[in-house]
């Protein structure tokens, strides 16, 4: 471990890879919290005088990256590259935050349960003494082997939730969710999407600013946008008919629909909705409706000249202000600004 002082504007994150990591993952990250450290740097000054004391007022956060294995020998990501890393992950006795990023091993691409087990119990520990405990893409499969998934929502890249519910059926997995916080357990999307774990780690260990200011100094947005945006329409049909039948009435009723309405329609009791719905989605009636509604929304804004107030009107908002409010919510942008990014993404 560095043998770095820390003082009490220090922040230790430990960057936790396993044999066929993401390489961009693991070298990211490190990247990441330096690039915030120059930035904190930049925005402070070595000396500000408190006007109270005299005493210098606090630094801004700098962070104190480790690398570690579960070995403490270098990594064969999974391309068959050689990682090095800092120490033993067993070794590290102290730290603020555990990140893993993503794999990419073997036909599924995920780990197995023996690749694992040397450090569950230590992630375990870690997050019982205050440690925040992130994963991203696969990764997140490294927290539900230690029993951190169990009944907290978490999310993993759209096209490994199916396995990740198989799996850890006891997780509250909610599909498309870009990132989600649980009692300090932290999951995240995509393969690159540990550019948002680490930006949302330096928020809760340094603060907005702080967050902000890596982000600019990266030149990456600082607002992680829905897998929604990216995951192939009708992906999620597939896996029961429920589904395609419940986002068919959805999309066709003339107007707002409720949980009674759609149970009514789909001649089922609201309590079996729930249930099914939970189980395929992990999404109350009422969540999925208004994900379907603004689902359709995105289709009708791909429309070249699609006026927005009708967008609104056609997924059932009578009120065009609580639509926009919803779908940036839902997407992570204005209706107008998603118009503007699905144009330049299609030309």
């Amino acid at each position: 471990m560095s043998s770095t002082s820390l003082s009490s504007d220090n922040k230790t994150v430990l960057i936790l890879g396993f044999e066929g990591c993401l390489p961009s993952g693991m070298v990211g990250l490190v990247d990441m919290f330096w690039l915030a450290n120059q930035a904190n740097a930049e925005s402070s000054p070595v000396w500000v005088p408190s006007t109270q004391t005299g005493q210098p007022a606090s630094a801004a956060v700098q962070f104190n990256v480790v690398t570690a294995s579960v070995n403490g020998k270098a990594l064969r990501d999974g391309m068959g590259r050689s990682i090095d890393v800092d120490a033993h992950v067993l070794d590290v006795s102290r730290c603020d935050a555990v990140l893993i990023p993503g794999l990419i091993r073997g036909a599924t691409g995920l780990p197995s349960p023996a690749d694992l087990a040397p450090v569950a119990s230590w992630l375990r520990q870690r997050h019982q003494h205050g440690n925040l405990v992130a994963g991203s893409c696969a990764g997140v499969f490294v927290l539900g082997e230690a029993g951190l998934l169990d009944q907290r929502r978490c999310t993993t890249t759209w096209w490994l939730h199916d396995e990740l519910t198989r799996r850890y059926p006891q997780a509250r997995a909610v599909w498309g969710s870009t990132l989600l916080e649980d009692r300090g357990v932290i999951s995240v999307g995509g393969p690159m999407s540990w550019v948002d774990m680490a930006l949302d780690m330096i928020r809760r260990l340094g603060g907005p600013k702080a967050a902000k200011r890596a982000a600019d100094f990266a030149v990456i947005d600082n607002a992680p946008l829905t897998q929604a945006l990216y995951a192939p329409k009708r992906y999620v049909n597939h896996v029961d008919p429920v589904l395609l039948n419940a986002e068919q009435a959805v999309r066709q009723a003339p107007s707002e629909m409720s949980a009674t309405q759609l149970a009514k329609q789909l001649a089922m009791s609201e309590r079996t909705l729930h249930r099914r719905l939970k189980t395929l989605t992990g999404e109350a009636p009422k969540t999925f409706i208004t994900r379907t509604r603004l689902e359709m929304a995105k289709t009708l804004l791909d429309t070249p000249g699609a006026s927005i107030k009708r967008t609104a009107l056609l997924c059932g908002y009578q009120d065009e202000g609580n639509f926009r409010r919803a779908f940036a919510r839902f997407s992570g942008m204005s209706p107008s600004a998603y118009r503007q990014w699905a144009k330049e993404r299609s030309s």
